[in-house]
């Protein structure tokens, strides 16, 4: 059997999904064809999405291709996160007390609230008036 060189995972977050390909390599990070610094215009998005590797200070060791849809900027920054740490999971299990440690093994569930009728929001009501 071949030697696996790619590790997959996939990450979800709000309405982003984002799926990951993680292979050993220099640490370039490309995310739909752009470098991370690119398309993660804030060095909090940046930090969050590359956060499983520098906890585990495997920055240097693996490039990610990655390729995210849906949602907004924070939100896909969220699911880079969960797909990064899933993915070095497949490539070592060693890292998983870790990763399990910080919190990057659980998908964070919260999504938009959906708009009620006969309201102008989720939870906002129209004024009430007495008379």
């Amino acid at each position: 059997m071949p030697a696996v060189t790619e590790f997959l995972g996939t990450g979800r977050r709000k309405c982003a999904v984002a799926r990951v390909r993680l292979a050993p390599g220099a640490g370039q990070i490309t995310v739909n064809g752009r470098r991370i610094e690119e398309y993660f215009l804030l060095e909090t998005q940046r930090m969050w999405a590359t956060q499983p590797l520098t906890v585990t200070d495997t920055a240097a060791k693996f490039s990610a291709r990655v390729t995210v849809n849906g949602g907004g900027p924070n939100g896909q920054a969220g699911a880079v996160r969960l797909g990064i740490a899933r993915a070095l999971l497949e490539a070592d299990q060693t890292y998983r007390p870790t990763l399990k440690a910080e919190g990057m093994l659980t998908r964070d569930s919260r999504v938009r609230e959906r708009k009620k009728y006969g309201q102008p929001g989720a939870r906002k009501r129209f004024q009430f008036s007495k008379r």
